[in-house]
C-alpha cells in the first residue's frame, strides 16, 4: 500500500488530498483497476473532523476502494470554493487513474455532515456552469456515485444553520444564494446514483436533510438508497469504538452496518460500476 499527500488546486482555492492506495502484484492481478472514493469530512465548514477521514478511509479501503481524504478550504472561503476543489480532486483521480490503480468510470465522492453538503454539491453541479464557467471539463470532474451520511442539504425549513452561514458568510440572507445551496433543488436527471444515511434522533442536522435528496431523486428516477436508522447522535462516523472518545461518546450500534450496506449496494446498482473483483480488460 502506497500513501500519498497532494497539494490539489481549483480556480477558487487550494486543498489538500490525502490517499491509501493498494498496489497489484504481479503474481495476482497486475492491471486490477479499483474504483476510488474520495471522502470529505464534515465539521461545520470550521473544521474537519479527524473522525470522519482516516477511519472511514481504511473502512473504504477494506472493501476494495481506492481511499482518499480531501481537506478542503473552510471559513471564511465561500461557496463554491470547497466544491471546486472537490472538483479539482475528481480530475486529479481521473488523470492518474492507471499509475493509481483506479477505474476511471468508478469515482465515488463521499461526506458527512457539512462535507456531505460539499460531496452532493459536484453531484448536482459537475454539468453546470458553476464550475464549468472555472474551466472545468464536466467529463473529467463528474462523480459516478455519492455516499452522503448525516448529510447538510438544505437551506430551507430543517436546515443547519451553522453549516449554512458559514457556508455563505455575508450572503446568508441572499435568497438566491440560499437556493444555490439547497440541494434537494439543484437535483436532475445528472445528479449520479446515492447512497444515503442518517439517524431518526440526530439533534443536529435533522434526517429530514437526507429525505428531502432522496425524495427529489426520486422525483427525477434517479437510482439511491436511503437509511433511516433508529438512533445516533450527530457525529457518529462509523458508530464504532474506534470513533468514538474514551467515554463511549459517538458509539452508535444501530449504524455500524452501513459501510457494507453502501458496498453492497455500489456493486450492484449497474453497469456504470465495475465489480470490484473483476479482473480488468
Amino acid at each position: 500500500m502506497r500513501l500519498i499527500k497532494e497539494n490539489i488546486s481549483s480556480p477558487l482555492g487550494q486543498a489538500v488530498l490525502k490517499g491509501y492506495v493498494l498496489d497489484n502484484y504481479d503474481n495476482v492481478d497486475p492491471d486490477r483497476k479499483r474504483p476510488a472514493i474520495i471522502i470529505c469530512p464534515g465539521g461545520g465548514f470550521d473544521h474537519l473532523s479527524p473522525r470522519e477521514g482516516e477511519p472511514v478511509a481504511v473502512r473504504m479501503l477494506s472493501h476494495g476502494f481506492q481511499a482518499f481524504i480531501l481537506e478542503y478550504s473552510l471559513d471564511p472561503a465561500r461557496f463554491p470554493v470547497a466544491v471546486s476543489e472537490l472538483a479539482a480532486a475528481v480530475k486529479y483521480l481521473r488523470q492518474h487513474a492507471q499509475s493509481l490503480h483506479i477505474a476511471s468510470d468508478a469515482i465515488w465522492v463521499a461526506g458527512m455532515s457539512a462535507g456531505g453538503h460539499v460531496a452532493a454539491s459536484l453531484g448536482v453541479y459537475w454539468h453546470n456552469p458553476l464550475l464549468n464557467d472555472l474551466g472545468f471539463d464536466p467529463q473529467q470532474i463528474q462523480p459516478n456515485g455519492l455516499l452522503l451520511g448525516y448529510p447538510v442539504i438544505t437551506s430551507g425549513q430543517f436546515a443547519h444553520r451553522y453549516s449554512i452561514n458559514s457556508l455563505l458568510g455575508d450572503d446568508s440572507n441572499n435568497p438566491q444564494a440560499l437556493k444555490s445551496v439547497s440541494l434537494e433543488e439543484q437535483v436532475s436527471k445528472f445528479t449520479p446514483p446515492t447512497f444515503l444515511w442518517s439517524t431518526a434522533d440526530d439533534q443536529s442536522v435533522p434526517c429530514e436533510n437526507a429525505i428531502l435528496f432522496a425524495n427529489a431523486m426520486k422525483a427525477h428516477h434517479r437510482p439511491f438508497q436511503l437509511h433511516v436508522f433508529p438512533s445516533g447522535r450527530h457525529g457518529s462516523s462509523l458508530g464504532t469504538a474506534e470513533t468514538a472518545l474514551p467515554d463511549g461518546k459517538y458509539r452508535a450500534a444501530s449504524i455500524v452496518s452501513w459501510p457494507e450496506m453502501f458496498t453492497d449496494w455500489a456493486q450492484n446498482i449497474g453497469h456504470t460500476f465495475l465489480n470490484f473483483h473483476q479482473q480488468s480488460k
